[in-house]
């Protein structure tokens, strides 16, 4: 049976067409049998069991074409299709070239990260996990001017655990010896000791070397420790209110601590450490990149067991006194610093549990009027300026008034003839006034500047009170003569004692100091600047001032208790009405009782200034404040190894009748 394709003929036109022809030989043009058309114009489908069929959606139909290029209406003429699919293989070669080229450049990539930028990209990531965290260094001390610690740095150990390199057959015996050995809760230990996936753990700080290297020895694995410094004072010094303290981070926050850090400080090393997946440090994992410097020892003027005593004789007297606070210099009369000792104060161990008035220094601090301390700046200028002599006379009634006020004489007396010594050594308000008005308002100003009133004392120590000293421009009518026995401006304990200070050192007046310096790391001794000098008065009448003061202390002065067996001493009380805050009037404001003076009167070594605030039954200067001078005098000039006086005091004229 003949396919159904046989004896069809295609056309020749049409490319690919069959040459095949009948055997009869090609059939005229015009009489070609004409094929039936369907009503829309396209050849009747065979009605054949193996007609064609319609492929899948999606897949090209290869059907056998007929007719010619230009439609013809045979049975074969092509099926017309809205859009045509592309060659399969024309696609696949596409794709291939196409992931080719994606393959390039990822390897290209690839190269570049693992070959050509390979160094760049271990840095980074190693710049993601490591960090640079600061070694602790040793913080300089902070001695006496012999070298004894009144603060310094010991060495310590912060004991950790990294739970992860601690075998689990082992975490028992780990937190059993932690927790018994610096006495902690084992249930807190364990808990540090099983907190994966941390690697550090702190366990235990300021742990002792010795305690330690004892751990160590057993050789518990996982168990670390890295060294740090911990802030200590000894007990006993009486400079806490001075020295100061450190926070935690061991930077210093008050007193010399906080105004030296930058000498004390050094300068910390620095460390890799890499920072786990929780955050937490690993100190083992990183390199050493800095080594610590570590900070400069700061040596004091201040000598370390009269500190101690004066701050022992201070706080026994306040107490004693039920007195709001007081202070103790002792200094030399080139204006070093040996004892500065502040009462109320606080132990450099119970930060927490102190106040901020107990932390304070008062002795720069507290301002305070100085009452008749102030008397030898008024007679030092008018002896200076040839205005007096000691022995000129004055008449010196009890009171006398000046404009609407009323000045009196501390104790009733009788009108008197009084040289400038016995106002001296009376301490005769009124005498006194006399004194100032020859001098007047401008020149009293004047040295009172000169001798340091009105300005810092060039200490630099936190909390100072520089006191008040107004123009004499701005001075109402009785200020000259308040002003002139000591009332009407305030000072600071340092400032009234550089003023003794000066007449001591023959009328040179030093900037009182306390640094003598700093000592690195090699123990190498670097002073500080010498201190600022500056003429105030002559040596001439510095002796004549320090002849007078010598009467303070002699039968007829007003402080006989200030005496001490085998030395000549010469001094000044003070007392003087304190300001009520709540009514800025002196009314119900009590009392600052003073003592200040020097000894030898005839070759003066120390100064030893003392002020209690508002003391309590006993508030005159003398009786208040002059046996703690004397304690305190008595105790530094046997530690200074100073001689005893070998002169008798001279006899010196009171009254105009003696």
């Amino acid at each position: 049976m003949s396919s159904p394709r046989e004896g069809r003929s295609r056309d020749p036109r049409r490319p690919g067409a069959s040459s095949a022809r009948s055997p009869r030989g090609p059939a005229p043009r015009g009489d070609r049998q004409q094929r039936p058309r369907g009503a829309a114009g396209r050849p009747p489908r065979p009605a054949r069991d193996d007609a064609p069929r319609t492929p899948p959606a999606g897949r090209p139909k290869d059907r056998p074409r007929t007719g010619t290029s230009g439609g013809g209406t045979g049975p074969l003429a092509p099926l017309r299709r809205p859009f045509r699919r592309g060659n399969p293989r024309r696609r696949i070669h596409l794709a291939g070239v196409l992931m080719t080229v994606v393959l390039l450049v990822f390897a290209g990539r690839l190269v570049q990260i693992q070959a050509v930028d390979a160094a760049g990209y271990a840095s980074a990531a190693a710049d993601l996990r490591l960090s640079t965290i600061d070694i602790p260094t040793t913080r300089g001390e902070i001695t006496d001017a012999d070298g004894n610690p009144l603060a310094m740095s010991v060495e310590v150990r912060t004991v950790f655990v990294d739970p992860v390199d601690i075998p689990d057959h082992e975490r028992d015996q780990v937190a059993d010896e932690l927790s018994a050995r610096f006495g902690l809760d084992r249930d807190e230990v364990m808990a540090k000791v099983t907190a994966e996936p941390s690697r550090y753990q702190v366990v235990a700080e300021d742990v002792t070397p010795q305690d330690w290297s004892d751990l160590e020895d057993l050789g518990l694995q996982g168990v670390g420790a890295l060294t740090d410094y911990k802030r200590v004072y000894p007990e006993d010094t009486g400079a806490a209110d001075l020295i100061g303290f450190t926070g935690a981070d061991g930077e210093g926050l008050e007193g010399l601590e906080g105004v030296m850090e930058d000498t004390l400080a050094g300068e910390p090393g620095q460390q890799q450490v890499e920072i786990g997946a929780t955050g937490t440090q690993i100190p083992m994992a990183g390199g050493l990149a800095r080594e610590p410097v570590a900070g400069r020892d700061i040596r004091l003027t201040l000598d370390q067991d009269v500190q101690w005593h004066a701050q022992q004789a201070l706080a026994e007297r306040a107490e004693e006194l039920d007195a709001a606070g007081g202070s103790v210099i002792v200094m030399r009369p080139t204006g070093e610093i040996v004892a500065m000792a502040d009462y109320p104060t606080y132990a450099p161990t119970e930060v927490d549990s102190s106040t901020p008035e107990d932390r304070a220094n008062g002795a720069v601090a507290e301002a305070f009027e100085p009452g008749s301390t102030n008397k030898v700046i008024t007679a030092a200028g008018a002896l200076e300026d040839g205005l007096t002599t000691p022995d000129t006379v004055y008449t010196v009634p009890y009171s006398i008034q000046r404009y609407d006020q009323t000045f009196k004489d501390a104790h009733f007396h009788e009108t008197e003839r009084m040289t400038l010594n016995g106002i001296m050594a009376q301490s005769s308000n009124v005498g006194t006034i006399q004194v100032g008005e020859q001098l007047g308002a401008d020149g009293l100003y004047d040295y009172l500047g000169k001798f340091g009133f009105g300005r810092p004392t060039g200490l630099d120590l936190p909390g100072e009170n520089a006191g008040i000293l107004t123009d004499p421009d701005e001075w109402w009518g009785t200020q000259l003569a308040s002003v002139s026995f000591g009332q009407g401006l305030s000072v600071n304990a340092v400032q009234m004692a550089s003023v003794y200070a000066t007449i001591a050192n023959g009328g040179v007046r030093a900037e009182p100091s306390l640094v003598a310096g700093t000592v690195g790391e090699d123990g190498e001794f670097d002073p500080s600047p010498e201190a600022r000098q500056e003429r105030v008065v002559s040596a001439e009448t510095a002796d004549e001032l320090a002849l007078m003061l010598e009467a303070v202390t002699g039968d007829d002065g007003t402080a006989t208790e200030a005496r001490i067996p085998g030395y000549r001493v010469a001094g000044k009380t003070g007392t003087a009405n304190r300001v009520n805050p709540e009514t800025g009037t002196y009314r119900g404001g009590g009392y600052t009782a003073t003592f200040v003076g020097f000894a030898p009167a005839d070759d003066p070594e120390l100064i030893v200034q003392v002020v209690l605030h508002n003391p309590q039954e006993q508030y005159y200067g003398g009786e208040a404040a002059g046996p703690v001078f004397t304690d305190v005098m008595s105790f530094a000039l046997k530690s200074e190894k100073i001689p005893p006086t070998e002169t008798d005091p001279p006899n010196i004229r009171l009254f105009e009748d003696e």
